[in-house]
């Protein structure tokens, strides 16, 4: 059984005009914080002030692929056991 969405119809949404931008609001102002933020999604990457460094490193495949094959989260236990390595 096909279980995908239907395609969107763009046409159920019309173009807003210059009166709709005009009395648009942002959304802090006609919604409560906790829907504001639901609706507000943190970018990628690490968080500002994180002391991490973003590096490129090559690292052989079977190393890698056991240590994804734990699931997600296999870059930080590549870092835990780079830092057990060197005594942190």
């Amino acid at each position: 059984m096909n279980k995908s969405k239907p395609p969107v119809d763009y046409d159920d949404n019309p173009e807003w005009t210059e009166e709709d931008f005009a009395r648009a609001r942002p959304a802090s102002e006609v919604h409560p914080p906790h829907v504001v933020a639901a609706l507000v999604k943190r970018g990628r990457g690490r968080p500002a002030g994180s002391d991490k460094d973003r590096i490129a490193i090559r690292v052989d495949r079977d190393v890698l692929a056991r240590f994804k094959a734990a699931g997600p989260g296999w870059q930080s236990r590549i870092n835990e056991a780079l830092r057990k390595a060197v005594g942190l």
